[in-house]
């Protein structure tokens, strides 16, 4: 299916973009926006799809995450890096609109986070335990508290900066490319979930079904998290 028209999720990590796009999936009508351009292998993007060239890309992108009314979606939380590569590589389709070749009349969603050091806890608290996502319903793990010994100060500055560089690279991008995006700060998505989605998809363009389904996914943050926030403002090492 060649989609009518597209739109991207932008993030860097823990903003709740996947809250987020799992509603705008199940609206049936505003794609599938996955990470589709996420490689997390290393491998590139012509390897994790198993295909020669940027056009069989395409195509394998196209079918993945278009919806049968034509719009394609996908969310993207890229590394400067990770950014510039997958924009060499589309540019083999088109050199002067590199993107609009894979997006075709694309839309942008920024998606951000105010409390940059609860970011940087959740990030590394994903990263220690393995857990990125639970769903709702499903029961956290029954003694997290191991986790309290692996707080590392260091790592959290790490991925604050981390954060920052990341978002700063996206707003680089969409500003060569004249783009305001529609922002959603992840307090507010937690705050107003179906307002905030009904939001994105008027935004989009695109009716909104009758009832917002609940949130799919349960927050993960506990005693663990708090504990480690508290330790950093507190200076501890």
């Amino acid at each position: 299916m060649t989609p009518s028209r597209s739109y991207i999720v932008w993030f860097s990590q823990r903003v709740g973009s996947t809250l987020l796009a799992q509603a705008l999936e199940d609206t049936g009508v505003a794609g599938r926006p996955r990470e589709w351009l996420t490689d997390h292998a290393g491998a590139g993007l012509l390897a994790m799809y198993g295909v020669r060239d940027a056009a069989a890309l395409r195509d394998a992108l196209w079918r993945e995450g278009t919806t049968p009314n034509g719009v394609f979606g996908a969310k993207y939380g890229p590394t400067p890096a990770g950014l510039a590569a997958t924009t060499a590589l589309f540019a083999t389709l088109d050199p002067t609109a590199p993107w609009a070749a894979v997006f075709p009349r694309c839309q942008h969603v920024f998606m951000t986070r105010r409390d940059k050091l609860r970011l940087a806890v959740s990030w590394w608290r994903a990263i220690q335990s393995g857990v990125w996502h639970r769903p709702n319903g499903e029961a956290p793990p029954a003694s997290p508290l191991d986790l309290v010994d692996r707080y590392d100060r260091i790592a959290i500055d790490h991925l604050i900066r981390e954060a920052g560089e990341r978002e700063a690279a996206i707003h680089d991008q969409l500003a060569q490319w004249g783009v305001v995006p529609h922002t959603i700060v992840y307090e507010d998505l937690i705050a107003r979930f179906e307002p905030t989605v009904r939001e994105v998809l008027a935004f989009l363009e695109l009716p909104a079904p009758a009832a917002i389904p609940a949130p799919a996914f349960a927050p993960l943050a506990d005693a663990v998290s708090e504990t480690w926030v508290e330790r950093y403002r507190s200076g501890l090492a």
